[in-house]
């Protein structure tokens, strides 16, 4: 700045532009930082030198920038600093990176001739506000019905096991998020991800432990990888345990086993529909018997559709113990794209029945506290709490002193009231 102001004619202006191009240079990625500064871009493409970068917007799909690199170095050079930051390498001796940035967006970057046109580097931008249950039932982004939220809140609240499935970019991780955001605060949480992408409010992080892989050294050495923390993260007595993708054989056993002895998993895969992925888990490459499939209570499918890029929960499906050491699923709710609409198709079987059973409720009471959680996401909806610590201190309050809630249900209050009367 003291430089900047010896500069004749230099006004203010062009001194904070100069400045910002300066420190964008020196401490962040360069020109870059103008196309992930854009919250209307979801993902940025460096597909080699001479090329011109390349930028996922949210209402235009792929477009072409006027950005691009000279020479293949450059691409390395930032590729290598995203690394540094996140104790990742990529050299020609591991051509091949997944890091992410220090705003929690995920990188993934290859090396010639890894990729045969050039070294690349994709970006995946996360949103710097995120997601909350209050945003996906809004109408403006419409990805599940009241209805639909106030059951997934329900297994959240009472521990059932859920896996959420889906295409690329269809949302799998932000519902992820989304749901962690509901778990009761006096509850332990361990996550464990390839790259660091869930994000907990602040109500919940007192008792987090997130953890990530780590990839062997230049000798092949200190490797940690994802089953080994899932079996690690058992003795640190973990009421909930979240794995970011669940993506072979190794991880898919400890996960089933941590369901089986009692834990609450909550995780990702890759599928398209619920069918699909009992196919997948019960086939190779993981080859998970029916008797453990049978622990998994709730699957919940993502879709993103490509022509228009909107995303919805297309189908929610409970999984229930057919006969003969066998799996049957019973679908509860189904997204229409034609009517853009969701559709309640069976009543739920297997989680009722295990609610029941653990809690102690009846079918009636079981059914009122839905029916009262789906009142509180309206009251949320109404009065504009999605901001996603807001939405904790909403989830906190509700655990903590539900007859509170109630009575500013009831009664209309606003969030500031609420809080000054708790």
């Amino acid at each position: 700045s003291v430089y900047f102001n010896r500069i004749p004619g230099l006004n203010q202006r062009n001194r904070k532009v100069l400045m910002s191009l300066l420190f964008m240079s020196m401490y962040g990625l360069g020109d870059l930082e103008f196309l992930l500064a854009d919250p209307d871009i979801e993902d940025v493409g460096i597909n080699g030198a001479f090329r011109p970068v390349s930028v996922y917007h949210k209402r235009y799909g792929w477009l072409k920038t006027n950005l691009s690199y000279a020479s293949e170095d450059e691409i390395f050079n930032i590729a290598s600093q995203i690394g540094r930051k996140s104790g990742r390498d990529i050299t020609l001796a591991s051509p091949i990176m997944d890091a992410h940035l220090i705003t929690g967006d995920r990188a993934a970057a290859t090396l010639f001739p890894v990729s045969t046109s050039g070294n690349t580097l994709t970006i995946r931008k996360f949103a710097r506000d995120p997601w909350t249950i209050t945003d996906f039932i809004s109408p403006k982004i419409h990805t599940l019905s009241t209805e639909m939220a106030a059951f997934l809140w329900m297994c959240i609240h009472y521990e059932i096991n859920i896996l959420v499935g889906g295409g690329t970019a269809s949302g799998k991780t932000s519902l992820l998020n989304t749901l962690a955001a509901l778990i009761p605060p006096k509850e332990r949480i361990i996550s464990i991800e390839d790259t660091r992408e869930i994000n907990l409010p602040e109500y919940l992080s007192w008792n987090w432990i997130p953890l990530t892989t780590k990839p062997p050294n230049t000798e092949g050495r200190g490797e940690v990888t994802m089953d080994r923390l899932i079996q690690s993260s058992l003795r640190m007595r973990p009421d909930r345990i979240i794995i970011g993708e669940i993506r072979n054989r190794e991880e898919a056993e400890v996960a089933f086993e941590a369901m089986h002895t009692g834990h609450s998993v909550l995780s990702t895969l890759h599928s398209d529909t619920s069918t699909q992925i009992i196919r997948r888990l019960s086939n190779e490459p993981f080859n998970i018997p029916a008797t453990e499939l049978s622990t998994l209570q709730v699957i919940v499918i993502q879709y993103r559709d490509r022509r228009t890029g909107v995303r919805r929960t297309y189908e929610i499906t409970e999984i229930r113990e057919g006969p003969r050491a066998t799996v049957s699923l019973n679908r509860l709710y189904l997204w229409h794209p034609r009517k853009d609409s969701f559709e309640k198709s069976n009543k739920s079987l297997r989680v009722m029945e295990e609610l029941n059973l653990h809690t102690g409720m009846t079918p009636k009471e079981l059914d009122r506290e839905l029916k009262e959680k789906e009142k509180i996401l309206k009251w949320m909806l109404k009065n504009d709490i999605s901001n996603v610590n807001d939405v904790g201190i909403v989830a906190s309050l509700y655990y903590r002193d539900p007859d509170h809630l109630r009575k500013a249900v009831s009664k209309r209050w606003n969030f500031n009231q609420v809080i000054d009367r708790w």
